[in-house]
């Protein structure tokens, strides 16, 4: 039977620990850490989102500094808004929070973002830094991932790893993580040709190709530690209730591997954590404190 990769418990034991973190050097720094969710638009998805990272906020002390825009919003107001968190000192993170309504352009204003204050790691800077190896806010939800295998005592040093996805969000920074972490690393995508092959070859296999049950027991070498990323809600053919899944076929790779992530419960409540891990070590870095946080930022 498989280790569950377990990201809710993770979650919480970091929660911990930054609430820690920030407790201790609060009287130094002079004030709480700060992150702002912007959010434009209605979004029903979005607003569950938002709530859960503003009470992940509250749990461990940042304060909640965001913004809810109406969808009719021109561009133009959301970049001053964006403008006007960035010169604010008491914001140390800003996200973005998409998608955003039908019209406006995500491109320019996620690069209005002050790359010190970019709290999901994906401003064009910071994604140079992660390239380059040097210190910034890294992309939450490899990061995440990169946090759950080092929790399991998954030794990535000299092992093949496979990346299914490519995408800016999660793919490629992924691939730049499990690099500077020493292993080999192969990205592979949906029109990848003859995939299982390639995924076979994976001791570590991580999915984000954004297709539901898209890999199977075909896709996995015996013993690999396999890291579902998708989330995707299936309907019911036969009227019920609908269920969360993921990008692997749970239920056929579990017996095949090592270690699994489920969905839900795996890499989802690692992505909100570590996008407090950023805001708190932006907090840490702009009032001058220590770093307390570098072993989470890969």
């Amino acid at each position: 039977m498989a280790t569950r990769l377990d990201g809710r418990q993770l979650a919480s034991e970091l929660e911990e620990r930054l609430q820690a973190v920030v407790s201790e050097r609060l009287e130094r720094a002079g004030r709480p850490p700060g992150l702002a969710v912007l959010r434009v638009g209605d979004d029903p998805a979005s607003g569950v989102y938002v709530a859960n990272k503003e009470k992940a906020c509250s749990r461990i002390g940042i304060t909640n500094l965001g913004a809810h825009l109406p969808a009719e919003t021109p561009a133009d107001e959301v970049l001053r808004t964006i403008e006007r968190l960035n010169a604010d000192p008491a914001v140390d993170g800003i996200l973005l929070q998409l998608p955003l309504p039908a019209g406006l352009d995500e491109r320019p204003l996620l690069a209005a973002i002050d790359p010190e204050k970019d709290a999901d790691g994906l401003h064009t800077l910071n994604l140079g830094r992660l390239l380059k190896g040097e210190p910034g806010p890294r992309s939450c939800t490899p990061a995440g991932v990169m946090a759950l295998l080092a929790s399991a005592g998954v030794e990535l040093a000299g092992k093949r790893a496979v990346v299914v996805g490519r995408s800016i969000l999660v793919g490629q920074p992924m691939a730049l993580m499990l690099q500077a972490a020493n292993a080999t690393v192969t990205i592979a995508h949906s029109r990848t040709t003859n995939l299982a092959e390639i995924t076979r070859q994976a001791d570590v296999l991580v999915v984000a190709a954004g297709r539901p049950l898209m890999l199977g027991a075909e896709h996995v070498k015996p013993g690999a530690v396999v890291v579902d990323v998708g989330i995707h809600r299936l309907e019911s053919e036969t009227g019920g209730k609908a269920r969360l899944c993921g990008d692997v076929r749970f239920d056929e790779v579990e017996p095949l591997a090592s270690a699994i992530s489920p969905v839900p419960g795996g890499v989802g409540p690692m992505t909100v954590t570590l996008l407090l891990v950023n805001t708190v070590a932006s907090w840490c870095q702009r009032c001058g404190l220590d770093q307390p946080l570098a072993d989470l930022l890969p």
